[in-house]
């Protein structure tokens, strides 16, 4: 005969309930203090009472809750705001960083920066002068449609016709040079710019021409090519040399006494100061056809010159420490 134990409680749904909730108790044997990350979390659970590690899941809902620290990149669209997201959020460790590649120069101000002094790695709690370096506001410097457009074309061979088109398109950039400049003499009475150019023109044997002169030459430019042969003896030796000399004429008859220079008057950067810079001029006869060159004379020069000076107003205005280059990634 079948002995059945009567169970102590009249009610069985509270009796398994009673059961199951014992069955799943769990232990916490440390709970953190705070967000004191030294202190892991640690629970039993029932599966053979193993001990699993919670301290990731704590530390994610209080991320939620509370983040511990500041993320993200903010994209400025000037130099004012970039200078006022740096000195909302900067700190004793924040720095600028400036890229001065020149087509794509850009500014970062990186509040979370590592503090200064060397690391610390026998602490046992962390380096305490380490920082995150996830907060940081970046400006890229927007180039001018001129400055781009002279720089595309720079030391390219252009048609005589496609040369025409942009000097047209681009004839508001063009400076005719001023008397001081034709007279190629520098002087204490000219201005700094005009003695630069005078400088440049006499280091490239160059002569400044007028955008008129350019139009012209667009559109009425033809090259006769004559080839006169020399033959010149040494009288001592017997030795005998022979050249062909080639000169370049134009309809009529005339050696061509074409300007190698024109001034152009641009900015680098979107809404920023004008640069005057000489621009050689050459052209290429080929057979048949005439190549134009336009080179712009150390655009680099402009560039730095434009750059370090929107670089010294973002350090007078934040007044953060400065590093040319890129940050850790």
């Amino acid at each position: 005969m079948l002995n059945l134990t009567p169970l102590t409680n009249d009610n069985p749904a509270q009796t398994m309930r009673d059961t199951m909730l014992e069955l799943g108790k769990h232990d916490a044997i440390a709970l953190p203090e705070g967000m004191d990350l030294t202190k892991p979390f640690l629970i039993t659970v029932p599966d053979k009472r193993k001990v699993e590690d919670l301290t990731h899941k704590y530390l994610s809902a209080a991320q939620h809750l509370k983040p511990t620290q500041r993320k993200g990149t903010a994209r400025l669209k000037d130099l004012e705001s970039l200078v006022a997201w740096a000195n909302r959020f900067k700190g004793d460790s924040s720095v600028l960083f400036a890229n001065p590649v020149m087509d794509t120069p850009s500014l970062t101000c990186i509040a979370d920066y590592h503090d200064e002094g060397p690391a610390d790695p026998t602490n046992p709690l962390g380096d305490p002068s380490a920082r995150h370096g996830h907060h940081r506001g970046v400006y890229d410097f927007p180039l001018s449609d001129d400055w781009k457009a002279w720089m595309a074309v720079s030391d390219t061979p252009l048609e005589k016709d496609d040369m025409g088109e942009f000097i047209e398109t681009q004839a508001k950039n063009i400076m005719d040079p001023t008397p001081a400049i034709i007279a190629g003499v520098q002087d204490d009475k000219n201005d700094d710019w005009e003695n630069r150019l005078i400088e440049t023109a006499c280091k490239i044997e160059g002569r400044y021409g007028q955008l008129t002169q350019l139009l012209q030459m667009s559109k009425q430019f033809l090259i006769n090519e004559t080839s006169d042969l020399k033959l010149t003896t040494n009288r001592d030796t017997g030795e005998a040399e022979m050249k062909f000399i080639n000169e370049h004429k134009g309809l009529n008859g005339q050696p061509l006494n074409l300007p190698n220079l024109i001034i152009i008057a641009i900015p680098v950067f979107l809404n920023g100061p004008l640069y005057r810079m000489p621009v050689r001029f050459r052209y290429r006869k080929s057979g048949g056809q005439v190549k134009f060159i336009l080179s712009i004379y150390n655009p680099e020069k402009a560039f730095e010159a434009s750059f370090d000076e929107s670089l010294d107003l973002a350090v007078a205005h934040t007044d953060l420490p400065l590093f040319k280059g890129t940050p850790e990634a």
